[in-house]
């Protein structure tokens, strides 16, 4: 769990905190799509990205090695031309959070942005300038950053992630110009400055509520009182659906309900009062009912 501040005191005290940057990102590019092309520049665009994620520290937080968040940037690469070093691509972002007291991960984030298009070479250098944005590649991984991290600070106190979430929306406005697809404002409701400036909006108040009960109130109070754990999720339902009436046009509550679906189907099993998993039930299938082959399950 990430003691933000208990750290900080701890390395004041003793000085013996080792600081870390704040994630411990997993890198993979996918370029089956691509043939008849040397692997030199795949190789190193892998590389780089992986030093990009991993070596620079991105907030003045203290991370001890132990607390870096867990997370993935799976690149698939749909076409590439060495004539102008253009890549085609979609990017699949994963985060994920331990649960106190138990071996148990969960996933808080998980999203495949298909509206990626850059160049690189095979000897670039990827930097980061936040003031001066000209870089499509660096702006979407440093957007994703800065969003996973929010997202992660949100799970851990009531909005701890607003600054964050807020270099993410500042990032979207700044890399609009840039032309490319993703960024711009309105543009789409599953594009990035749609979803972190949703997550934002006053009117999602209750997506950021539930984030926090969700995880703290919810998940890491079940390895100690699981019923009680398992009310404080189910009352987060409330604010799901709350949260879905107030701005019925953002995609987060259903994004939310693909990403914790088995999780939820998992925790209100049999073993749950039924009048409890028929609430759910009508809260899932109304916010997504694509889902409802699995949404049934608490029914049985």
């Amino acid at each position: 769990m990430k003691k933000v501040f208990l750290s900080l005191l701890l390395f004041l005290a003793f000085g013996n905190v080792v600081q870390a940057q704040e994630l411990n990102a997993r890198v993979m590019i996918n370029r089956e799509q691509v043939s008849n092309t040397k692997s030199g520049v795949f190789d190193a665009l892998e590389k780089q990205i992986t030093q990009f994620l991993n070596e620079r520290k991105w907030t003045d937080l203290q991370f001890r090695e132990s607390e870096r968040i867990q997370c993935a940037f799976n690149l698939t690469i749909s076409a590439y031309s060495e004539t102008d070093n253009s890549f085609k691509a979609s990017l699949l972002v994963a985060s994920n959070r331990p649960v106190w007291g138990s071996s148990y991960t969960t996933t808080v984030w998980n999203y495949n942005d298909k509206d990626f298009n850059f160049n690189f070479q095979e000897f670039d250098q990827l930097e980061w300038r936040p003031e001066q944005i000209d870089n499509n590649l660096t702006a979407m991984l440093a957007y994703w950053i800065y969003f996973i991290i929010g997202m992660d600070l949100d799970t851990m106190s009531p909005k701890g992630g607003t600054p964050y979430l807020q270099m993410a929306l500042d990032i979207c406005n700044n890399a609009e110009s840039l032309g490319s697809d993703g960024w711009k404002a309105f543009g789409n409701t599953k594009n990035r400055f749609s979803i972190v400036n949703d997550y934002l909006d006053g009117a999602m108040e209750k997506m950021r509520q539930l984030q926090y009960d969700y995880y703290r109130k919810g998940l890491d109070q079940m390895s100690e009182n699981t019923e009680k754990g398992r009310d404080a999720i189910a009352e987060t339902m409330t604010l799901l659906k709350e949260a879905h009436e107030d701005k019925s046009l953002s995609l987060l509550p259903q994004i939310f309900t693909d990403i914790k679906r088995d999780e939820i189907i998992s925790i209100f099993n049999a073993q749950t009062p039924s009048e409890q998993r028929e609430s759910i039930y009508e809260i899932l299938f109304r916010i997504n009912p694509s889902q409802n082959q699995y949404w049934d399950k608490l029914k049985q």
